[in-house]
């Protein structure tokens, strides 16, 4: 069923998209052939040998990470990929999944989201915006810190069907406080590191938010600290530009190979100068080891800006959403559709695929090989349709672009169970 939502013209209301996406539970918009006898295949009549519990059939396969583009079959048994070659027969399925005229993927995996409801207050059920939207793997970007991590841990995180890990908040009190870095004794390396170590499964790196009004506007002290408890739990640094008081350069200066730098494409207080030139400390961040990431969001995404930076061949390593309870029904969505204003930039398909399953999978260590359809992976895989024709995106500036074309999630399986279907 196509998701005839026109992201950038009448979106649905926040009730309209919350209440489709919870339907995806309980209606999933496919079909998908059963072979185990139980649906009308008569009894008695001799049974082809069965290789795998689901084969996804007839798409075209996307996997960076495997050099995979083109027609492609995923057969599925315990959960995990078993096999991945050009074309897998229906007799060698317990299950069918018709992927025929889809886009097939592993699944997507967002590194910017807020998704702990009621923290902050636009925090969003990561269901609704993960497996429910073609996102097997949802990371909150410093939601929490370490006063509230373990509310995250055991009311989202074990909770979702969604994959979900975090970056902790610099500072401890999180996203509860208007501004995190109002006091900089919020900061505290010591809790930090110690809620990194005792959650090593989901505490994947650390998020810094450089915010206007920072204690006596002392961001190099926020920079110190962070490198500080970074290098200290031996994770990656996210780094959420636009609202620093030291220049821009000084701030990047604190990156490491490994770390990220957020909202790189946002209006005011981007990687670009006065003179709309990408900073030289910024590409010297990126030769040595430093990702780009986009951030969407209400703010963060501004088209002139992106198509400056991208003419000057400076692409995004990352694109992730930024999604939450505030810009779900406009102008973020979802993954997919952020992923599809960047191939109205110019960007093609196999570029933001990898930009949301294999490149994430090398900046963060998710303790699984998620972001691949390898053998002996996880089988967690997202279906697409792509909806041929033109469609109007807008950005958090509220610009307008014209692209050929959008991805709408079709199906996703996480551990090779499609979401909202038993296993069984």
């Amino acid at each position: 069923m196509a998701d005839n939502t026109m992201p950038g013209t009448a979106g649905p209301t926040r009730r309209e998209f919350l209440a489709g996406a919870a339907a995806l539970a309980l209606s999933p918009p496919w079909t998908w052939s059963d072979r185990t006898g139980l649906a009308g295949e008569p009894s008695g009549l001799p049974r082809p040998a069965r290789v795998h519990d689901v084969v996804v059939r007839g798409g075209t396969l996307i996997d960076p990470g495997l050099g995979w583009s083109g027609p492609g079959d995923v057969g599925i048994t315990g959960g995990v990929v078993a096999e991945v070659r050009e074309s897998i027969a229906e007799s060698e399925g317990r299950r069918i999944i018709d992927a025929h005229g889809m886009i097939v993927t592993p699944g997507l995996i967002d590194v910017h989201a807020h998704v702990y409801p009621g923290v902050p207050t636009l925090g969003i059920d990561p269901d609704l915006v993960g497996i429910a939207r073609g996102v097997t793997t949802v990371v909150d970007a410093g939601s929490m810190g370490a006063t509230n991590f373990a509310g995250f841990r055991d009311h989202v995180a074990r909770a979702a069907r969604t994959r979900v890990y975090a970056l902790v908040n610099v500072s401890r009190v999180g996203m509860t406080a208007p501004n995190e870095l109002a006091r900089l004794d919020y900061v505290d390396v010591d809790a930090l590191v110690r809620t990194i170590e005792a959650n090593r499964d989901i505490a994947i790196g650390i998020k810094a938010r450089m915010l206007a009004g920072t204690e006596n506007d002392d961001d190099i002290e926020v920079m110190r600290r962070t490198r500080e408890a970074a290098d200290r739990a031996g994770v990656p640094v996210t780094l959420h530009i636009g609202g620093q008081t030291s220049p821009l350069p000084t701030i990047v200066s604190y990156l490491r190979p490994g770390d990220v730098l957020t909202h790189a494409f946002r209006r005011s207080g981007s990687i670009l100068d006065a003179n709309g030139r990408v900073y030289p400390e910024v590409l010297e961040a990126v030769e040595r080891g430093v990702w780009i990431d986009i951030g969407h969001g209400m703010g963060n995404l501004d088209f002139d800006v992106a198509e400056r930076i991208l003419d000057q061949g400076v692409l995004p390593h990352l694109v992730s959403s930024d999604v939450h309870d505030g810009n779900v029904t406009g102008p973020v969505f979802d993954l997919p559709t952020t992923m599809s204003k960047f191939m109205a930039l110019g960007l093609d398909l196999d570029q933001v695929v990898a930009a949301a399953t294999s490149t994430p999978a090398r900046v963060f260590d998710f303790g699984t090989p998620v972001g691949s359809l390898a053998v002996g992976a996880p089988a967690d895989i997202s279906v697409f349709q792509w909806v041929d024709q033109e469609h109007t995106f807008t950005d958090s500036s509220g610009n307008h672009r014209t692209g050929p074309g959008r991805m709408v999630p079709y199906i996703t399986l996480r551990d090779g169970a499609p979401y909202g279907v038993s296993r069984g």
